[in-house]
């Protein structure tokens, strides 16, 4: 009777393991650029004055032995640098390397671990210029590695499981933020310390998490009219500034601008993109040279119109910092002023 029991034991263990070994992991692949998630502090309690760059990608995953349950994981250090210092050679280094892992037939998606204050510029450049039906989710974290109630462990475990979730597909690039799925084109940093920072006022989320299980609320979907850029050929983008608008202020900023070379400017305006008489003729002036202006809103969210008065393009929908990789794209692409200005009326 002992010998049935252990035999049938033995076979049930035996059944079990051969079940787990044919349940097959996502391939995911993590794109490591530093940041908040891999930076490190003497102080438990310090949220501010931490170091970024502390940890490598390796030092990320090992972190995470859970995180061998949800996928097969990679990692590739790109940069490890605060995001603030990502600059356009690192905007097409990380494209180019994503774009390049994707091909991949094994490879079912990509994560990319980014320091909060600049990642929706680098979702919204990915977003603008990977060309790939899989998912690329971009992830950070508001607490350094080492504080108490760090909040980049679970974020990077709930990336990876969204980037290897068949759900995820078709959907453009992904922003994964405490317990939040948000679409690049619309996502962006609302507050400068909390870890539910990350918004989209006007166009909401996409879904949730359930432990790091994602739930979406709706089928695959894509911004309306947002283009797609190859960057194969491209080695490095045209200057674009931005230049914030207030009371008094004048022309001084945009004639420098000018003559430090920009090929583009990006004015964050008041209101509906508004901008002082005194510096809406320098800004003319400039436009009939050639060099596109597109105005935003400092307001944080709604539609920006084109001015009745003059050629510049209302930025829609798009904030400053995101109207500004749009911009440089599209100069970058050779498109004239008529083609960039569906860009973002779209």
């Amino acid at each position: 009777m002992k010998l049935r029991v252990l035999c049938a034991s033995v076979v049930i263990a035996m059944t079990a393991s051969a079940m787990a070994s044919e349940v097959k992991l996502p391939n995911v692949k993590i794109f490591a650029t530093g940041g908040t998630i891999s930076g490190g502090s003497a102080s438990k309690t310090d949220t501010t004055k931490y170091q970024d760059g502390q940890f490598n990608v390796d030092a990320l995953i090992n972190a995470l032995p859970d995180i061998k349950t949800i996928a097969n994981v990679t990692g590739e250090q790109v940069v490890n640098v605060s995001s603030e210092d990502v600059d356009s050679p690192t905007l097409l280094k990380l494209s180019a390397a994503i774009n390049r892992s994707l091909e991949d037939p094994n490879i079912q998606g990509a994560v990319v671990t980014h320091g909060t204050d600049t990642l929706e510029e680098t979702a919204f450049f990915l977003d603008l210029t990977v060309n790939s039906q899989k998912p690329v989710v971009v992830t950070g974290s508001m607490r350094p590695a080492t504080a108490i109630s760090a909040d980049g462990p679970m974020n990077l475990m709930e990336a990876v499981s969204l980037a290897g979730n068949k759900n995820s597909m078709n959907r453009g690039v992904l922003v994964a933020m405490n317990d939040r799925i948000g679409s690049a084109a619309f996502t962006t940093k609302t507050n400068s310390t909390t870890p539910d920072t990350f918004k989209a006022t006007e166009q909401g989320y996409l879904g949730t998490f359930i432990g790091v299980d994602p739930k979406f609320y709706y089928p695959p979907v894509k911004p309306t009219g947002q283009p797609h850029f190859s960057i194969d050929k491209v080695t490095s983008l045209p200057r674009v500034d931005i230049i914030y608008s207030y009371q008094d202020f004048d022309d001084v900023l945009i004639k420098a601008s000018i003559r430090n070379g920009a090929k583009g400017i990006v004015m964050d305006g008041t209101g509906n993109g508004d901008v002082p008489k005194r510096a809406m003729k320098t800004l003319e002036a400039a436009m009939k040279k050639g060099i596109p202006v597109i105005f935003a809103s400092r307001t944080g969210s709604g539609y920006v119109t084109s001015p009745k008065s003059s050629e510049g393009i209302g930025s829609g929908y798009y904030n400053a910092q995101k109207s500004r990789i749009l911009l440089m794209l599209s100069l970058a692409n050779g498109d004239d002023l008529n083609k960039i200005k569906t860009y973002f009326e779209k």
